[in-house]
C-alpha cells in the first residue's frame, strides 16, 4: 500500500510538471522567432550545378557546357551547334549539340588576340563573323575554314574586348571601348559603336560617348539598347552604370557626363562641357556592378507578364568597398519600354567576398524553353529553363 502511495505521488508530480511546461510555452510562443518561410518552392525549383544559386519558382538551372575558361559570347549557328568565344585563351570553340546536350567540344579558332564578339551571317549561316581586339574577321565555315580579315580595329588600352551583332537593317554593328578609365580619346574610333556592310565597307559611326558599351540588343521596335560601365574612383555609388537606348548620331556623354546628364566635375573641373546637348541614361544600374548580357524575353519563355522584359548580367564590381552585382536582374518594362523596377533573377555566385562565378552573356532561344548563360570565371555555359 505505502509503495503504490509512492507511485501515486511520483506520477501527480509529473503530470504538474508536464502541464506546468506546456502552459510555459503556451506563453512564449508569441514572443518566439516563427521559422522563416521558404524563399522559394524548392519543388518548383531545381538547380544541380553545384553552386548555391537562387531562382524563382518554376525555373531551373544546370550546367550545360563546362572546361570552357574565359567564356565570353555565345553564338548558334543553324543546325544548333553553340559557338563560345574565350577571350583570355585566345580561342573560339564550337559545341556540337545533340538531343539538347553537348555531344562534342572542340576549338575551332586558336591563337587569336583576345577573341570577343560572335555573329553568324543573316544571309549565310555558314559564315561566322568574330572580332577580335585588332580587328573583324569572317570565316566560312567548312572543312577547311576560309579567314578574312574585313576591317581593322584600334587596339591596346583598357578595354580590349568587340562586339558584334547585325542590326534589323542587315548592318554588322562593332561596339569599341575607351582605350582609359576617363580621358579624351586620340582616335575618334574609341568610346562608341561603329556599323558597316558584311563585307566591311561603309564602316561609320553610329553612336559616341560610350565608354564601354559590350553588349547590346534590339527590342521589336528595332530599338538598340546596350550595356555601358561608368568610370572608376569616384567612390562606391558614382557614376552609375547604365542601360542605353542608343540612336545613330547621339552622343551619350563620356568622359563628361554620366547618367541622367549628371556632370562629371572630376575629371572636367573647369566645367568646360555641358551635358545638356548629350543623351541620359535610359535606366541607371548600381555603380560599378558592371552589366554585360542582355537580351530581351520573348514570348514563350517564362512567366506571361515577363515577356518583353530585359533580363541583364552584372558581372560584378572589383573596386567597391562591399561588392555588388555577380548575379542576373530582371528589368521590368511598361508597354512603352519605359523602366519600372527591379528584381534579382539569379544569385548566389556571390558568397560574402567570394565570387564563385561572373555571368557575362545571355541568350534565350524559345524553340528549346532555355536560356543559356556564360560565365568567365567558372569557365561555364549554364541552361535556365521554364516549366510551371
Amino acid at each position: 500500500m505505502k509503495s503504490f502511495l509512492v507511485n501515486l505521488v511520483i506520477a501527480l508530480v509529473g503530470i504538474a510538471v508536464l502541464i506546468g511546461v506546456i502552459f510555459y510555452w503556451s506563453s512564449l510562443r508569441d514572443k518566439w522567432p516563427a521559422a522563416p518561410k521558404p524563399a522559394q518552392d524548392i519543388a518548383k525549383t531545381i538547380n544541380t550545378t553545384g553552386m548555391p544559386l537562387n531562382l524563382p519558382d518554376g525555373f531551373s538551372i544546370e550546367i550545360f557546357a563546362k572546361d570552357l575558361p574565359g567564356a565570353r559570347v555565345m553564338a548558334f549557328d543553324k543546325p544548333g551547334n553553340m559557338w563560345v568565344s574565350q577571350t583570355g585563351d585566345g580561342k573560339i570553340s564550337q559545341l556540337i549539340i545533340q538531343n539538347g546536350k553537348v555531344a562534342d567540344q572542340q576549338t575551332a579558332f586558336r591563337n587569336l588576340q583576345k577573341p570577343h564578339g560572335l555573329a553568324f551571317d543573316l544571309k549565310d549561316q555558314s559564315r561566322l563573323y568574330f572580332a577580335e581586339e585588332n580587328k573583324v574577321s569572317a570565316a566560312t565555315l567548312n572543312d577547311n575554314p576560309v579567314l578574312r580579315k574585313l576591317i581593322d580595329l584600334p587596339a591596346g588600352g583598357g578595354h580590349f574586348t568587340r562586339t558584334l551583332s547585325f542590326g534589323p537593317d542587315k548592318r554588322l554593328y562593332v561596339s569599341i571601348g575607351s582605350s582609359c578609365n576617363v580621358c579624351n580619346e586620340g582616335d575618334l574610333r574609341r568610346a562608341a559603336i561603329y556599323s558597316m556592310n558584311s563585307d566591311g565597307s561603309d564602316f561609320k559611326l553610329f553612336a559616341k560617348g560610350l565608354r564601354n558599351t559590350l553588349f547590346f540588343a534590339w527590342d521589336e521596335e528595332g530599338r538598340m539598347w546596350g550595356t555601358d560601365m561608368g568610370r572608376d574612383y569616384l567612390g562606391d555609388n558614382l557614376p552609375p552604370d547604365e542601360i542605353n537606348i542608343i540612336e545613330q548620331g547621339r552622343d551619350y556623354g563620356w568622359p563628361f557626363c554620366f547618367g541622367k546628364q549628371a556632370h562629371d566635375d572630376n575629371y572636367d573641373d573647369d566645367n568646360n562641357r555641358s551635358c545638356s546637348q548629350t543623351q541620359a541614361a535610359q535606366i541607371e544600374l548600381p555603380a560599378h556592378s558592371a552589366p554585360l548580357g542582355l537580351a530581351f524575353i520573348p514570348k514563350g519563355f517564362g512567366p506571361a507578364d515577363w515577356e518583353g522584359d530585359l533580363i541583364v548580367a552584372l558581372h560584378g564590381s572589383w573596386n567597391r568597398s562591399e561588392p555588388t552585382g555577380y548575379k542576373l536582374i530582371r528589368v521590368k518594362l511598361d508597354d512603352q519600354g519605359n523602366f519600372e523596377r527591379f528584381e534579382d533573377f539569379i544569385t548566389g555566385w556571390l558568397q560574402g567576398s567570394t565570387a564563385l562565378g561572373r555571368p557575362v552573356d545571355v541568350l534565350i532561344r524559345v524553340d528549346g524553353n532555355a536560356m543559356y548563360v556564360s560565365d568567365d570565371k567558372a569557365g561555364m555555359i549554364y541552361k535556365i529553363s521554364y516549366k510551371l
